[in-house]
C-alpha cells in the first residue's frame, strides 16, 4: 500500500453538555452525547520510506504544528516506525466552532497512518496515543455515536434515530480555554443517566457553556434566536460557536445572513474508517 486517498474526518455535535464537577489539576468532568455528522474534513495519504513526515494545505492554510502533524508524530515517536508520509489537508469544517474538526482531523490521521504503516494497533492503543493530543480524538477513534463522561475518556457506544440536521455556524469564533476558565461556568450540574437522554436524546439536557459563550459572542445568541424564529429546538454544539437544530423536511434559510455558515446535514451510525483499526477484543 502506497497511498490513501479521500479518508474522511467527519464533524461531531454535542446533543447536550453538562459540566458535573472539576478535577484538582483543573479538568472539568463533563457528560454528553457526541453524535458523528456527514459534515467532513478530507485528508489525503502517500507513503515516504525516507521518515519523513510532511503536510500540504489544499485550503485553509493551517498552523505549522496543527493536530494531523502532532497525530502523526506520536504515533511515529509510540511505535518507533521507519516510515513516513506526505498529508494534504482539505478543510471543510469550521474552525472554533465546537464541531470537533481538528480532533476527528487527527483521529483519522491516526487510523489512516495504522493502515498505510501496517502498524495493526488495536482501538484502544489509538484512543491512549489519541487522549494525549485532544479529550475529543478519543471519541472519534471510537467511530460510533457516543455518551462521553470524565474528561472525554470514558466512552459509551449508543445508537441515535437517523435525522437532518441545521448547522449554523458565524463568522466569529470562540476559545474553548476562555469558556472554560470563566468564572460564571455552572460547573455543578447533576449527573444525568444514560436512560434519561434515550428517552429524548435530541430533547435531553442543556449545554452548560452556551450561557458564557453567548457573553462572549453575542453572534452565538443571534444565530440560536435566528433557529428558534423557524419553531426549532436550538442550542450551541461543544465551546461554539456553531449552533444547531433537528431540521424539518422543508426550511426556508434564504433569509441568513450572508456571513454565516449555513449547513444541512446528516447524522452518520458508525465513522467512514469503522473497521480501520484491530479489533480490542
Amino acid at each position: 500500500m502506497q497511498a490513501l486517498y479521500d479518508v474522511a474526518a467527519p464533524a461531531k455535535l454535542n446533543l447536550f453538555l453538562h459540566i458535573i464537577g472539576r478535577r484538582a489539576d483543573g479538568y472539568h468532568l463533563l457528560q454528553s452525547a457526541f453524535m458523528l455528522v456527514d459534515w467532513c474534513d478530507t485528508l489525503h495519504f502517500e507513503l515516504r520510506t525516507d521518515g519523513h513526515l510532511s503536510r500540504e494545505d489544499l485550503s485553509t492554510p493551517l498552523p505549522p504544528e496543527d493536530l494531523v502533524l502532532r497525530a502523526a508524530r506520536a504515533l511515529k515517536t509510540a511505535t518507533h516506525t521507519t516510515l513516513g508520509a506526505h498529508i494534504g489537508v482539505l478543510k471543510r469544517i469550521p474552525a472554533q466552532a465546537g464541531m470537533g474538526g481538528g480532533s476527528s482531523d487527527a483521529a483519522s490521521c491516526l487510523l489512516a497512518l495504522n493502515r498505510l504503516w501496517n502498524l495493526q494497533l488495536t482501538t484502544r492503543q489509538l484512543q491512549d496515543i489519541g487522549l494525549q493530543l485532544g479529550a475529543d480524538v478519543p471519541f472519534f477513534l471510537g467511530c460510533r455515536n457516543a455518551w462521553v463522561e470524565g474528561i472525554g475518556e470514558k466512552i459509551t457506544p449508543i445508537t441515535l434515530p437517523p435525522t437532518r440536521f441545521l448547522v449554523v455556524k458565524p463568522p466569529q469564533g470562540l476559545d474553548t480555554k476562555l469558556i472554560f476558565s470563566s468564572p460564571f461556568l455552572k460547573r455543578n450540574t447533576d449527573s444525568a443517566t444514560l436512560e434519561g437522554f434515550a428517552a429524548q436524546p435530541y430533547y435531553f439536557g442543556v449545554n452548560d457553556l452556551q450561557p458564557v459563550a453567548k457573553n462572549l459572542c453575542p453572534a452565538v445568541d443571534q444565530a440560536l434566536e435566528w433557529l428558534e424564529g423557524k419553531d426549532l429546538h436550538a442550542r450551541m454544539t461543544g465551546s461554539g460557536s456553531a449552533v444547531f437544530a433537528q431540521m424539518p423536511e422543508c426550511v426556508d434559510v434564504s433569509d441568513a445572513p450572508d456571513a454565516w455558515q449555513v449547513h444541512k446535514c446528516s447524522n452518520m451510525d458508525v465513522h467512514p474508517l469503522f473497521g480501520w483499526a484491530s479489533s480490542d477484543g
